[in-house]
């Protein structure tokens, strides 16, 4: 039988190591299955939405450590790829799309389902070209995933169904991706410059971030060096949380007190592989440096004092030479204080209460924690799953901890987990799910029962679009459009075929939570937790708290003085 470029793309995924491909099938990419059957060492993750498909080959990737990849049918099957794809490539993991398209001779003239993806997916890849003939394949897909690889982001093939099916004579390269690890630290020159203003530094703080990874034992010994407290930004959170005496906390919106005044009383601010973008949380009067991997974000969110390009690991090691042993400790250690008191006013409001019907989500998040194995892999939902997730999920330097961080879409938790299940069948994978972001992807439930997907769904069930609705209370408004009428997702999750247990009573937490690790197959927890949590910034403007004491005499005026009890019993007033 003759090869097909299908034949030729399968063959060239197959020598890149590439065992699976996340997508729904669709005419458009009938030649493209067709050799993925006749190939049969590629397994079609079949989901329920393309968009599932996008974020799943990102988790893929992400704990994997290689290239993922996803596909879409012509028109709206590849539109629907395009939400998981912004977050791949903002959060910079490779992945590469195969966007199948119309009739190559019909582009143009507004035939069924046309769209123009080469525009539609300029914005979120680095690189994108259309196969138009042959000779393209497979050097065209080599150049993809080698860019997807180099950049970290995605490339995207756009593939008319028609010519998929051409005949190719083409050769396929044993080797298609080259995924290199160069050293790159700064100059000697650099280096001492940038040492000049660390000896000089007397409140010397440390922001890292997700471009810490693999850097943290060289990061420790930075700290005792410098006698530096380290913030952490989210991403970092589960490479440099764990076996660290200098962790002062998290900053930004979801942080702690501790880690907003390390950084606000440091006279010193050293950035480590971050790009943390919220720029009311960096001090105003503070020498400030950076170390990142891409020149790009040098500079970005805060004018530098100095920037250098470099690995964090690389660019410690080699600094460290030229650091004297000289600084005070006082920093630190009021640094340290201040983490101690944060960590036991929030371990106290994760208890419960025998009896109570709304459950702390504190004391929720906190009991997965214990309970989940050393191991686990953890997806997060953003807004308050995302909060719990980074103040109460304990980081060991084994588990993960994946979310929309940086690209800030809901619905990514339980599409997250598929893919981090699929990649790793033999860890334990939970997401923590909102009920609004559960809800927006639902349907994809049935893929953890299609492909036998162990994966444990812990639903924070507050009937709310709940951050939103903090942040109308912080503006002053009344919460409007964030009431979410809820079904029992147990017995939504049971007419699927999953195991399902709802959970209303804090005494039968540790129980379920025990009998749902301890089950083989999929599990939806829906847990009916706290509506009126409160989950506030570590520093309250004066603009937030005039936002809370509008929002509240509003809520009286209205009839709802039941609202001003609720705010009372919360930790606002704590």
């Amino acid at each position: 039988m003759r090869k097909t470029i299908s034949d030729s793309l399968i063959e060239a995924l197959l020598n890149a190591g590439i065992t699976r491909i996340y997508g729904i099938v669709g005419d458009s990419l009938n030649a493209i299955l067709d050799a993925i059957r006749r190939s049969g060492k590629i397994e079609w993750i079949h989901v329920r939405h393309e968009e599932v498909a996008a974020f799943a080959a990102g988790a893929d990737a992400g704990v994997s450590g290689s290239i993922a990849v996803c596909a879409g049918s012509s028109g709206p099957g590849n539109l629907h790829l395009i939400n998981g794809l912004y977050d791949c490539e903002r959060s910079r993991i490779p992945v590469l799309a195969i966007a199948a398209h119309i009739p190559s001779d019909e582009i143009g003239s507004s035939y069924f389902q046309e769209t123009d993806p080469e525009k539609i997916f300029e914005d979120c890849s680095h690189y994108c070209e259309v196969i138009t003939s042959s000779q393209q394949m497979p050097r065209a897909l080599t150049m993809a995933m080698q860019t997807a690889v180099a950049e970290k982001g995605v490339s995207v093939l756009v593939l008319p169904g028609d010519v998929a099916a051409l005949i190719t004579e083409n050769d396929v390269p044993e080797h298609v991706v080259y995924d290199t690890k160069p050293v790159v630290y700064p100059s000697d020159e650099e280096l001492k410059h940038l040492a000049d203003y660390l000896n000089k530094g007397k409140r010397i703080s440390l922001l890292c971030g997700a471009g810490c990874a693999g850097a943290h034992e060289s990061l420790m010994t930075l700290c005792e060096k410098l006698q530096s407290p380290m913030v952490v930004a989210l991403r970092g959170k589960e490479y440099l949380e764990y076996d660290n005496p200098y962790f002062a906390g998290l900053n930004g919106l979801i942080g702690y007190s501790s880690g907003y005044h390390a950084m606000m009383d440091c006279d010193v601010l050293l950035m480590l592989g971050t790009d943390f973008p919220y720029r009311q949380f960096y001090p105003d009067d503070a020498v400030v440096l950076q170390v990142d991997i891409d020149p790009q974000h040098l500079g970005r969110r805060k004018p530098l004092t100095y920037g250098v390009c470099g690995d964090v690991g690389d660019t410690v090691r080699a600094l460290l030479p030229y650091l004297t042993d000289d600084h005070d400790s006082s920093h630190l250690k009021k640094s340290a204080k201040n983490y101690k008191h944060v960590r036991e006013d929030l371990d106290s409001l994760a208890v419960g209460k025998p009896g109570k019907k709304l459950i702390h989500p504190q004391y929720l998040t906190k009991i997965v924690s214990d309970l989940a194995s050393e191991d686990a892999v953890f997806t997060c939902d953003v807004g308050t799953p995302t909060l719990w997730a980074a103040r109460y999920l304990k980081m060991n330097g084994k588990r993960r901890l994946l979310g929309s961080f940086n690209h800030g879409s809901m619905a990514n938790a339980m599409p997250q987990a598929i893919g981090s299940q699929v990649a790793m069948p033999n860890q334990q994978v939970v997401a923590l799910a909102g009920d609004g972001g559960l809800t927006m992807l639902m349907g994809d439930l049935l893929t953890l029962r299609q492909h036998q997907l162990p994966v444990k769904v812990v639903v924070f069930n507050n009937s709310s679009l709940s951050f939103v609705e903090l942040e109308m209370k912080a503006a002053g408004s009344l919460e409007t459009g964030t009431e979410l009428d809820n079904p029992n997702f147990a017995d939504v999750a049971m007419a699927m075929g999953i195991k399902g247990i709802r959970i209303e009573d804090s005494a039968n937490l540790e129980r379920d939570v025990k009998r749902a690790f301890q089950h083989d197959g999929p599990v939806l927890l829906d847990v009916v937790v706290n509506r009126q949590e409160l989950s506030l910034p570590p520093k309250i403007t004066l603009e937030q708290a005039n936002g809370f004491s509008l929002w509240m005499l509003k809520a009286v005026l209205n009839g709802r003085g039941d609202s001003l009890l609720d705010l009372a019993k919360t930790n606002l007033f704590r």
